[in-house]
């Protein structure tokens, strides 16, 4: 009797074991849909986020104690400024690189990266493109084994040492309506939108994203958008940075990524107003004096967030313990 109690326990261990290893992929730094279970932030650990100078377009670049991330990787015309900017913070091996949407000034450096640098993981928005740029990209991977994922909203990424990565948007599904043949994407409002928090410390991520995703993400997310810093949407472009949005967010600081003298006026000096808490602007279309619609929140206080932008300021650096952070631009100082 006891020898038949103890085949029938070693076979349900047996099967337990075999339909958890049945459970394991080969993608590396899968997202789940919970907290990571890393350690707090610990105490007097650095971690940086360096805003790179690469022209007009989008490159972060985010070192913790374990991993070293990347989000957006400037535009094809950029990629030299990739390069040297990320051998500048000697830069090796990438453990993750997300991309925020196929636009060509936020994946136009892919080629370098996985021919240059080592590449842990790749994710994007999950939604397909007929770009050149994104499809070689996608090529790329499966040649090279790269483990890949398309990042949804409720995902959350372990940066490592404490540092977590919480995704707001593309919804499910506005990913399983882009998948359906015919469907007519928008890129910028299909971009990746995710919060970095670092014990007290949090910096919003937004891509291109504008004011209907904006929307979209206040209705669903807004008690989570207070952050410490922004990275402005859109390279500061009027088309995002509402003033419902932002006072939900109510930055300390806005970072903003342009060229200089890009052709698109960014950042449009309007939303400048806007994040300086400045009551009138000269509209860059007329050249006529008018107010802005200024952030204020329940008391009345209005936003005045400290900002930097790229063209100006070359690479921004933010440092931060968890606790305070220091923020440093290579050339000048805060508007």
């Amino acid at each position: 009797m006891r020898k038949r109690i103890g085949m029938i326990l070693g076979i349900l261990m047996l099967a337990v074991a075999v339909l958890t290893g049945c459970g394991q992929t080969n993608t590396a730094g899968r997202a789940s849909s919970s907290a990571p279970s890393s350690s707090p932030a610990q105490a007097g650990k650095a971690v940086t986020i360096k805003m790179l100078n690469v022209g007009q377009g989008d490159s972060i670049l985010i070192e913790t104690p374990e991993q070293t991330v990347l989000i957006d990787t400037s535009d094809v015309d950029e990629r030299d400024k990739l390069k040297r900017e990320l051998d500048k913070a000697g830069v090796k091996k990438i453990d993750k690189v997300i991309l925020t949407h196929p636009h060509a000034d936020h994946i136009g450096g892919m080629d370098v990266l996985l021919k240059d640098y080592q590449v842990g993981a790749v994710y994007d928005n999950g939604m397909p493109s007929t770009s050149k740029l994104y499809l070689s990209y996608r090529k790329a991977l499966k040649a090279k084994n790269i483990p890949y994922q398309a990042l949804k909203a409720g995902d959350v990424l372990d940066f490592g040492g404490g540092v977590s990565f919480k995704v707001f948007y593309p919804t499910e599904e506005l990913q399983q309506k882009g998948a359906q043949k015919g469907y007519k994407h928008d890129p910028n409002n299909e971009s990746i939108v995710g919060r970095l928090t670092y014990g007290s410390f949090s910096m919003l991520f937004t891509g291109d994203a504008e004011t209907p995703v904006e929307e979209q993400i206040l209705k669903t997310n807004a008690s989570e958008l207070k952050s410490t810093i922004l990275k402005a949407p859109h390279h500061g472009s009027s088309t995002s940075s509402s003033v419902a949005y932002l006072k939900a967010v109510w930055p300390e600081a806005v970072l903003i990524s342009c060229g200089q003298g890009n052709d698109y006026g960014h950042p449009h000096t309007d939303v400048l107003a806007r994040f300086l808490g400045q009551p009138n602007y000269t509209d860059r279309r007329d050249g006529k004096q008018k107010k802005t619609k200024l952030v204020k929140d329940d008391k009345g206080t209005v936003l005045k967030a400290k900002v930097y932008e790229t063209d100006k300021n070359g690479t921004i650096t933010v440092t931060t313990d968890g606790q305070g952070y220091k923020l440093q631009a290579e050339e000048g100082d805060a508007q």
